[in-house]
């Protein structure tokens, strides 16, 4: 059976287990205050080309989402989100079980527009009672999106603009930033993310980590105390230099964003095969995750083979599915895979 379910199936690139098993027994400080925090913190201010920003390394991408939220808002303020976006669907209440509500705007890309913002905004503000409904104080992207499609530039300094008109935090999720970064038509780097976010993070955990997210906050309201909230949340590792450890590994010769590229790179040809045997998409994107409408007698063959996921319902005899490639995975299999999709 092959995999073709998610993008972190595999453990950890052979870079970061190599620097993780050199370091193994030196002793250091705890709690993400060891030197090699310190050098990734440094490295990773230097890619975005500004010293003053404040990096912190967490574990998954839930527990990130959940402190920075946690941290930027008050008990009766709410983010704004995608109807697709993975706090809203796939973190099982996590952010409402830190007492703030998701408020969801439809999308049919995975992607939120500056015009829905505003929308929203001016509609709360000239509510009567606006003061008995949740105040809208963040907007939450992720780049890529759950439909793997990204942003460009132009649409993240319009929702910028909109969010700071208004005196909301854009908060950018990054769990696969790795491969929007490095996508086909991509126009954003590290340096516009951190002018344009007030907080953002780079995600490791899917792009050849073990485990582990940094975060990025450029505005100084969110950098102040963000500490406490990483310890009361349950975010400050004690062996925090291993998170240090393996982001200095990730970004050293640009690994990080080799891996994604390569992950871009076999995706596409999935797709190109897709294409080929006359399936269309659900949404069409250039990052790992594909998403073709298959018959479901081909479904039913290709499960016998291959972990894939489900995506939705498009008629009584097609459903859409994702078949999503990692940093790891093989050009065999995607060779095999892609054989498969066009008999």
């Amino acid at each position: 059976m092959l995999y073709f379910n998610c993008d972190y199936n595999e453990g950890a690139h052979e870079a970061v287990l190599a620097r993780l098993c050199s370091t193994n027994m030196e002793q250091t400080e705890g709690y993400g205050d060891d030197v090699y925090c310190r050098e990734a913190r440094e490295m990773i201010c230097r890619l975005c080309g500004d010293e003053r920003l404040g990096v912190h390394f967490l574990t998954g991408g839930t527990q990130t989402n959940l402190t920075v939220v946690a941290a930027a808002l008050r008990p009766h303020q709410g983010v704004l989100a995608a109807c697709s976006g993975h706090i809203n669907v796939h973190e099982t209440g996590a952010i409402e079980a830190c007492g703030h509500k998701v408020l969801v705007l439809p999308s049919v890309d995975g992607k939120i527009k500056a015009c829905q913002v505003e929308q929203y905004c001016q509609g709360h503000r000239a509510d009567d009672s606006f003061e008995h409904t949740v105040q809208p104080k963040m907007v939450y992207i992720s780049n890529p999106t759950e439909l793997g499609t990204i942003y460009n530039r132009a649409e993240l300094e319009e929702l910028s603009l909109v969010c700071r008109k208004y005196g909301m935090y854009l908060f950018l999720d990054g769990a696969r930033l790795g491969y929007g970064l490095t996508a086909e038509g991509n126009d954003l780097d590290l340096a516009a993310l951190s002018q344009l976010c007030d907080v953002f993070y780079i995600g490791g955990t899917k792009v050849g980590a073990l485990f582990g997210e940094a975060v990025v906050i450029s505005n100084d309201e969110l950098k102040t105390d963000f500490r406490y909230i990483m310890k009361q949340k349950g975010g400050m590792l004690a062996k925090g230099r291993l998170l240090g450890i393996q982001f200095l590994a990730l970004f050293e010769n640009g690994l990080y964003f080799k891996l994604g590229k390569r992950a871009n790179v076999l995706a596409g040809e999935i797709r190109r095969a897709c294409q080929a045997a006359g399936y269309p998409f659900l949404v069409e994107n250039t990052t790992n995750q594909v998403f073709p409408i298959l018959p479901d007698r081909k479904l039913k063959s290709l499960s016998e083979q291959y972990h894939f996921s489900y995506q939705e319902r498009v008629d009584d005899l097609h459903s859409a599915v994702r078949f999503c490639t990692s940093w790891a995975t093989t050009e065999e299999n995607v060779k095999r895979l892609s054989e498969d999709l066009m008999r």
